[in-house]
């Protein structure tokens, strides 16, 4: 117990307050059970931090633990949870949960113990809690954290702070914003380093090593966490990666099930149940087509890799690379609040009203034209006009 604590004290003293992520003033913090969903390197750790020293400080009340410290090959989490509400503790900061057999039934039986014991966890984006021993989804708030909007990007790296703005705001006055934005600023460069780099926060460590950093966490969600929560074997997790590569210099990739389960040698309903696994862990996005069935087995309309900065890691630079890019980033920063589907007349049909087409600055209207509600996201434009919107506004969302 000693050693834990002093462990949750050093990451304590080295956690910054002087940045942190939307979604720390989005949760219900007063809830018992809050679990916290996350692709690796997207703050997972750092936001659950940042809460612990903003209200508790160095308080007994509240620990920091990891549950891929060794403590734990040794010590039952139960057991350490008993202890600590003993001593008086009753907030439990847990992470790495999905490292941590059995975690979810001791959580559980810990929930329905203490009504008096807080618990906060965090744990890859492919967790399914609905297969959670002791289903933890009908008691938990569950939270997802995207990666960086553009906007937190800026702000991260001191190049400019801006407020949210809600889509509606965006396609009403886009031009105001822009305009207002722009006057003091040159946002296009800053947009392309966006892209190509801006999506983990851990852009602003060691920016030389940033590619190198990200296929490495590529490979650690592959050949470690997906082993874990999905049970697949080594020769799988080969598979999956030259799934990825393949689609790295194929989207957006219109899918043909059949040619590419000759391509790398897998069914139809293993390859299925691969794209949902890379789905849920944020390496790729399925789209499915405005009014098709859904299914675990249908097959999506589109896939992509998650974000641009996946694409600039991974791709060779074939195809129609700018193209991908664009609709990539819109993807992307839509996923956070808003449902995204493949649409019949443009790119996108977004919440179910809105298509979208995206493209450079000079992409006209004639593959929308006649389509109710129907914008153009147009990359390389600082101010747009009517319905054509600078792609770059989409990034100020969240």
């Amino acid at each position: 117990m000693e050693t834990l604590i002093k462990y949750s004290q050093r990451k304590l003293d080295k956690t910054s307050l002087s940045f942190t992520r939307y979604l720390l003033e989005s949760i219900e913090w007063n809830d018992r059970l809050i679990g916290i969903k996350g692709a690796k390197g997207t703050g997972k750790t750092t936001l659950m931090l940042q809460r612990l020293k903003s209200v508790y400080g160095n308080s007994m009340e509240a620990i920091y633990v990891s549950l891929d410290n060794y403590y734990f090959t040794k010590n039952r989490l139960f057991d350490f949870a008993e202890e600590f509400y003993l001593m008086g503790g009753r907030i439990l900061f847990l992470d790495e949960v999905h490292r941590y057999p059995g975690w979810s039934l001791e959580v559980k039986n810990l929930y329905d113990l203490y009504d008096d014991l807080k618990i906060v966890f965090s744990g890859s984006s492919a967790l399914q809690l609905h297969k959670a021993e002791g289903d933890l989804s009908r008691r938990a708030a569950i939270y997802n954290l995207h990666e960086l909007s553009f906007r937190e990007y800026l702000a991260l790296s001191k190049k400019a702070i801006f407020k949210k703005y809600s889509l509606d705001e965006i396609l009403s006055d886009h031009k105001e914003i822009a305009l207002e934005i722009t006057k003091d600023l040159s946002i296009i460069p800053l947009f392309k380093d966006y892209l190509k780099e801006g999506a983990y926060p851990f852009f602003a460590e060691a920016k030389s090593q940033f590619y190198d950093r990200l296929v490495n966490t590529l490979n650690v969600i592959i050949e470690s966490e997906l082993q874990i929560i999905e049970g697949i074997n080594y020769h799988t997790s080969f598979k999956l990666r030259q799934l990825i590569a393949v689609l790295a210099d194929s989207v957006p990739f219109k899918v043909n099930i059949s040619d590419l389960s000759r391509t790398v040698g897998l069914s139809r309903d293993v390859l299925l149940r691969l794209f949902k696994a890379l789905d849920r862990a944020n390496l790729i996005k399925g789209i499915q087509l405005e009014g098709s069935p859904m299914g675990y087995l249908t097959k999506p309309d589109k896939i992509y890799l998650n974000n641009t900065n996946l694409l600039f890691a991974l791709n060779s630079g074939k195809g129609n690379f700018d193209g991908t890019m664009r609709e990539v980033f819109f993807m992307n920063q839509m996923l956070q609040a808003h449902t995204v589907k493949a649409s019949k007349t443009g790119d996108f049909l977004i919440d179910g009203k809105y298509t979208f087409e995206t493209g450079g600055a000079t992409k006209s209207y004639k593959q929308i034209a006649g389509t109710e509600n129907s914008f153009i996201a147009a990359d390389n434009m600082e101010v747009g006009y009517g319905n054509k919107i600078p792609l770059w506004l989409f990034g100020l969302m969240y």
